[in-house]
């Protein structure tokens, strides 16, 4: 008998094909019930096989129910493709994501499906009793204050200040990634689940899922390293 889900959380991916692959498919063995899946992004950069990761986000959003968050790489690969600001984007893992697509700096060959992947990723998604967003909010305003205030958008994809408060003003569960931390991390309104799948060193190497409501995690040792 398959167990029940309404969602399932995926942490960063970083380029780790087979990491992924394998992850998706427990899931799918383990949940028939077709949950929404809400993948936290930082898709690419860092791993072996970026280019490859898309492609398998793309073939499994065919038969799924998912959603696509923005994250911080997420958004130094757009703009380094839309404005040609490559200088962050080399320091913090482009380097790998340009040779998986057979491209340089400047002359970046990415697929159009690929590029309407990125361009559309949400900058966050939220449910009656869950938000989820890539890096994370300012704990010292609500979730709405949070959204309202436009210079904050940036925030969502490189926060970290929450991980160091005591307590958080958000009205609901917020669910991110973006930080690694050797086990999830549950603290009152907040799950982070990136567990360092790309670095596969000092306990990290772990590419993590949560189920919601029932807030389970499932995990697949790095394949990728």
């Amino acid at each position: 008998m398959s167990s029940k889900a309404d969602m399932i959380a995926i942490g960063d991916i970083h380029g780790c094909n087979n990491t992924c692959k394998s992850l998706l498919h427990q899931l799918d063995e383990e949940y028939h019930t077709k949950p929404t899946y809400v993948f936290l992004g930082d898709y690419t950069d860092r791993g072996p096989d970026s280019k490859d990761v898309v492609d398998q986000l793309l073939a499994f959003e065919e038969d799924h129910d998912c959603v696509f968050i923005r994250g911080n790489h997420d958004q130094m690969l757009l703009d380094a493709y839309e404005n040609g600001h490559w200088e962050l984007w080399m320091a913090n893992g482009g380097s790998t994501t340009l040779r998986n697509y057979d491209s340089s700096p400047g002359q970046f060959d990415l697929p159009e499906s690929h590029y309407r992947f990125f361009s559309e990723t949400k900058w966050y998604w939220e449910t009656e009793h869950f938000f989820f967003v890539h890096a994370g909010l300012n704990p010292n305003k609500t979730i709405r204050e949070n959204l309202e205030d436009e210079n904050d958008r940036e925030e969502l994809i490189w926060q970290r200040s929450h991980l160091h408060a005591q307590t958080t003003k958000w009205e609901k569960t917020v669910v991110f990634g973006h930080t690694p931390v050797l086990e999830p991390l549950v603290r009152d309104a907040m799950i982070g689940i990136d567990t360092g799948c790309v670095y596969n060193r000092d306990g990290l190497g772990k590419l993590t899922a949560v189920v919601l409501p029932e807030q389970k995690f499932i995990q697949q040792q790095s394949l990728d390293a």
